[in-house]
């Protein structure tokens, strides 16, 4: 089959930009060897943010008492969680497939695995396929790290962990970054004993350190047990249980091990060399700017370029590129904020720079901190947990960054989202008229907390 453009996976950036493109007159073939959606549908973020909402629950109803609201024994039923969370993973992925057959004759959706022949040359099960353009949108797995043993016991990556039925009795969670954090967290709700074991000294180690211990001090109140710094050398099954050695020396034993030690772009079995287009020494794709790859008419977007790993990200990646494919402006992926989440609760956000990063860039700046309890809000509802933390520039009162940690936090970071997209200063937020009692009212008091805005 000829067409004008291959898009290779149906992920959060390649379905909206075949069905784009296709709307706007392309003849595009969308190749997808699993299910549409893409790792955030199928095995991120929707089926993990709704099994943490059965986990909140769980966690609310036990605190009911500090609230003088008592209720009886709390029981979480693990398969009606995940019965709950199959229906509306399927739900979303039906929505992506009406999607794509409502975008008409144009979008031609291929299954199969695709590998390159030649250059804008792929072969699906053994038919061959040539476009004007290729995009690829292959995404990422979970990483196998080299861990001595680890190929001789049962291990569970994050898909895995949604499909447990029946609780852990002890869950070793190998990784201190989202995942990890995630998912530990989710389980201890659901009644499990949680240990988890980091490489690094704290909980989401590119976060600047007060961050991280924000968390870790919500992580130990919760009863999960946190062993940073040594990390992971062998493991080994015994007498039914999985026993993780130490760097130092230690052993620690659980009853199901959760690796959640990064990712692994989906780039060999892609045929690449076939098509000349260069990978980094990971295997993510090198792209410019502008998604262009090192082969001639060849574009990749979202997590397999090796850049942040966010949905998000990866939707902006597709419309920019539609652009660009369209001739309708001259944009780029360049300079762009890219905030995120961390669904922990508290949850972590943050966009921009964190004081680590300007310090690296030797930049001059003022910061602000404030406890989450200082929100009036905050200490209504009983969630006093985490900080507050903002970074200006002195010379224009512009944000460089904001880290928050607290109920809410990734809709609270919003606020300097828009205020950063727009070029704006601080002082629009610190003028504004923010309702009482709300938690974003707390963004005012930190930045009010700034000798330049402090009421006195």
């Amino acid at each position: 089959m000829d067409v004008d453009v291959i898009v290779v996976g149906a992920g959060q950036g390649g379905v909206p930009l075949a069905t784009r493109l296709a709307a706007a007159g392309r003849r595009v073939l969308l190749v997808e060897r699993s299910r549409v959606g893409g790792t955030c549908v199928n095995y991120g973020c929707t089926p993990t943010k709704t099994m943490i909402a059965s986990a909140q629950a769980a966690h609310d109803a036990r605190r009911a008492a500090s609230l003088g609201v008592h209720v009886g024994e709390v029981r979480v039923d693990l398969g009606a969680v995940v019965d709950r969370k199959d229906r509306v993973v399927r739900e979303w992925r039906e929505g992506v497939e009406r999607r794509i057959r409502e975008a008409g004759e144009n979008l031609t959706l291929l299954r199969g695995h695709a590998r390159f022949v030649g250059g804008r040359e792929l072969e699906v099960d053994g038919e061959r396929h040539r476009a004007e353009a290729v995009v690829l949108d292959v995404g990422t797995r979970a990483a196998v790290p080299r861990v001595s043993g680890l190929d001789g016991v049962p291990w569970l990556d994050n898909a895995g962990a949604l499909e447990l039925r029946e609780l852990p009795g002890h869950l070793l969670v190998l990784g201190g970054g989202y995942v990890g954090c995630e998912l530990g967290q989710m389980y201890r709700r659901f009644g499990a004993r949680v240990t988890v074991v980091g490489k690094s000294g704290h909980l989401l180690d590119r976060e600047d350190p007060e961050v991280s211990e924000a968390l870790e001090a919500a992580f130990r109140e919760e009863g999960i047990e946190l062993d940073l710094g040594a990390g992971a050398k062998e493991v080994r099954s015994e007498g039914g249980e999985i026993v993780l050695g130490l760097g130092d020396g230690r052993e620690l034993r659980g009853t199901h091990l959760l690796v959640a030690a990064g990712r692994k772009p989906n780039t060999d079995d892609l045929g690449c060399d076939a098509a000349g287009i260069r990978l980094d020494d990971r295997g993510y794709v090198r792209v410019d700017d502008r998604f262009r790859t090192s082969a001639e008419g060849v574009y990749a977007l979202g997590d397999v370029t090796g850049g942040p790993q966010f949905t998000h990200r990866s939707w902006d990646d597709g419309r920019i590129l539609f652009d660009l494919l369209s001739g309708r402006a001259d944009r780029s992926g360049a300079g762009r904020l890219v905030p995120y989440t961390v669904f922990t609760d508290p949850q972590v956000a943050r966009v921009g720079l964190s004081e680590r990063e300007v310090k690296e860039r030797g930049q001059a700046y003022e910061v602000a901190r404030m406890p989450f309890e200082a929100i009036a809000r905050a200490r209504e509802t009983g969630r006093c947990a985490g900080m507050l933390k903002v970074l200006l520039d002195p010379a224009d009162e512009r944000v460089l960054g904001a880290a928050l940690v607290g109920a809410e936090a990734g809709e609270l970071l919003h606020v300097f989202v828009a205020l950063m997209s727009a070029g704006a200063p601080a002082r629009a937020l610190v003028d504004a008229e923010f309702v009482h009692p709300t938690f974003a009212e707390g963004v005012q008091s930190l930045l009010l907390r700034l000798d330049r805005y402090s009421l006195g």
